[in-house]
């Protein structure tokens, strides 16, 4: 479990929930659009760091590393840059080799950390720049999931199975999306990132009308959440489908339909899901990342099927279908099959249901009174 030191293990849930308050968490600063990651030396430059620590993976490093490079110096960010490679998932292993490297470099003037990648990556060197008591820039070069803009990381197993979630007590001062590079990534992962999004406003929504709700800002939902989330669900029913058949176009150009489906993936989902709350949708990710058969599928993909399962137990079946229909045409899954499980795998399938409704699980946040599970 959490290699954080037990005095920096922050559960807001259990620190907030009895005030019965509303919260509403932000980054300090958000920049979209596209060839932005030429002018992160520009963004970051006010905040007077003395060294800026970015770590990529090499593929990263060797597509993005010159130009942030040439950003930091050009604006005067930082007099010292160093990189440091990142390798695959957010596990606790990963986390402690990079702040091993971290302790070589012997920094002791003012810096920050910029994590440059997937959610993975971000979610890691964001658990990093807590311990270390320093500023974190996300720089996603994904539309996948809305891992960028919060206060909270997810952890897993090196078998890629959910370990658990760490919460920190502020977002990132920066968040910085680059919609060229974002437009340049495979499609697969921009319309996975609809699958994340899409849950937004439904699970807000019952966690809005669930009394005994607590977000992962540790209050209550805000009515500002709410409706962010419902701005996030609205852009991707009016853009998502062009925005797919953007991505299929040559040559690749930033379009509008991109550009709001972006924000719709990475802001308002990331604003939406964080201060208004989670609920089956993503208790259903959790448990489908127990199957071996879903080791293949991205975050937003299992959220999608997570998200008509929500729907179901809420017993809105007219919106499943709509949604389900919106998932189907821009080629989210939308049954267990197309997740890898079998329909005669009975064990397996169990073994899902038991992992999403563990105790832990934010099946707890539905609206019961309009719920099966009622």
């Amino acid at each position: 479990m959490s290699r954080l030191p037990k005095e920096l293990q922050y559960n807001p849930m259990e620190k907030y929930k009895e005030l019965s308050c509303k919260i509403f968490n932000a980054p300090l600063r958000y920049v979209q659009g596209p060839c932005a990651l030429q002018y992160i030396g520009l963004y970051i430059q006010p905040f007077q760091y003395h060294t800026v620590i970015v770590v990529l993976s090499p593929n990263r490093l060797k597509d993005q590393g010159k130009t942030i490079q040439e950003s930091l110096q050009k604006y005067k960010a930082a007099q010292v840059v160093e990189f440091l490679e990142f390798h695959g998932e957010c596990t606790w292993e990963e986390f402690t080799r990079i702040n091993q490297k971290i302790e070589t470099l012997h920094v002791t003037n003012s810096y920050c950390l910029v994590g440059v990648g997937g959610g993975t990556n971000i979610d890691c060197v964001r658990a990093i720049a807590y311990l270390r008591n320093v500023s974190f820039v996300s720089v996603p070069t994904l539309a996948s999931n809305d891992a960028p803009c919060s206060a909270l990381s997810v952890f897993y197993t090196q078998q890629g199975e959910f370990l658990e979630y760490v919460f920190y007590p502020r977002n990132p001062s920066l968040v910085l999306v680059d919609t060229d590079i974002i437009t340049k990534a495979p499609k697969r992962f921009f319309v996975s990132g609809m699958g994340d999004a899409m849950a937004t406003y439904y699970e807000a929504a019952s966690c809005w009308k669930a009394e005994h709700a607590v977000t992962c800002a540790g209050g209550r939902p805000t009515a500002t959440a709410e409706a962010l989330g419902r701005l996030c669900r609205d852009l991707l029913f009016t853009y998502g489908r062009q925005a797919v058949k953007d991505l299929n176009c040559q040559p690749l150009q930033v379009t509008e339909a991109i550009e709001r489906v972006t924000e719709a993936n990475t802001l308002l989902s990331g604003l939406g899901f964080e201060s208004g709350g989670l609920a089956a949708a993503h208790a259903v990710h959790n448990g489908l990342t127990a199957h071996h058969a879903t080791k293949t599928k991205y975050h937003g993909e299992k959220v999608a099927f997570g998200t008509l399962v929500h729907l179901c137990l809420e017993n809105d079946l007219q919106e499943a279908f709509r949604v389900a229909q919106f998932f189907y045409d821009t080629g989210l899954p939308v049954t267990l099959e197309e997740l890898g499980i079998k329909e005669n795998d009975v064990e397996g399938i169990r073994r899902v249901a038991e992992r999403t409704c563990a105790k832990v699980s934010q099946n707890w946040n539905l609206n019961k009174a309009n719920s099966f599970l009622s």
